[in-house]
């Protein structure tokens, strides 16, 4: 297992929300560290983080909605987004 730095993370995953189609009851694991290669959601990327300081961060709704998850990683409301990516550079 290879070891990653933990320099310049969180990674941004894309400048853009990913709008996703939630299920009631089911869990949705939102990724915090941007590694992820199942963006938005979590592959345990982090856990080969140096310190392993990330973790996903999981979420679960009462009925059928389109969400906005970040994507970007800078939200002020995570896991979704806040509109944080439009002040970042791509």
């Amino acid at each position: 297992m290879e070891i990653i730095p933990n320099e310049n993370l969180p990674k941004m995953a894309e400048c853009e929300p990913a709008i996703i189609k939630v299920q009631p009851g089911k869990v949705y694991s939102w990724c915090t560290c941007g590694l992820s290669a199942t963006q938005p959601f979590c592959d345990t990327a982090h856990r080969n983080i140096q310190d392993e300081p990330y973790r996903s961060i999981k979420v679960m709704f009462d009925k059928e909605e389109e969400v906005y998850f970040c994507q970007c990683k800078k939200t002020k409301t995570p896991p979704f987004c806040d509109d944080t990516h439009l002040t970042l550079k791509k």
